[in-house]
């Protein structure tokens, strides 16, 4: 799903989303819905209504559902490696750059450290400069 697809996505889109990943996951692994709820801990009918996409489950149980399904809970939101980081250490995804941005990150990979240096002080003076000038 492309970022512009994501922002747009609806509440009740999200939760239909979410119940489509979840039976996918769940039949993949060959678990009954009972199944799923008993291991993640909760109703067996609050976890049909999921699958459904009649509900959107709170946060813990969203991490319990991920954990028993064995599917990231990244995939249950319809969230992809562009649209945000793998962790807090990770770099910060390029999935919503501007094509200009990509083009001049993809330029950044391949110069040296002294060369990224010489245009951050160039970007430095211009990010100073007045209109006028």
């Amino acid at each position: 799903m492309r970022p512009t697809e994501l922002e747009q996505l609806q509440p009740e889109q999200l939760q239909q989303s979410l119940g489509e990943v979840a039976r996918a996951a769940r039949e993949r692994l060959g678990l009954t819905q009972a199944q799923v709820a008993r291991q993640a801990g909760i109703a067996a009918n609050v976890y049909g209504r999921i699958e459904r996409g009649g509900m959107m489950p709170a946060v813990p149980t969203l991490r319990k559902l991920a954990r028993t399904l064995g599917i990231s809970a990244d995939a249950l939101l319809a969230l992809s490696p562009t649209d945000v980081a793998a962790s807090v250490d990770a770099p910060a995804p390029e999935g919503s750059l501007s094509p200009e941005l990509l083009q001049l990150v993809s330029m950044l990979r391949g110069w040296s450290p002294a060369k990224v240096k010489r245009l951050i002080r160039v970007l430095k003076v211009l990010e100073n400069a007045t209109d006028d000038e």
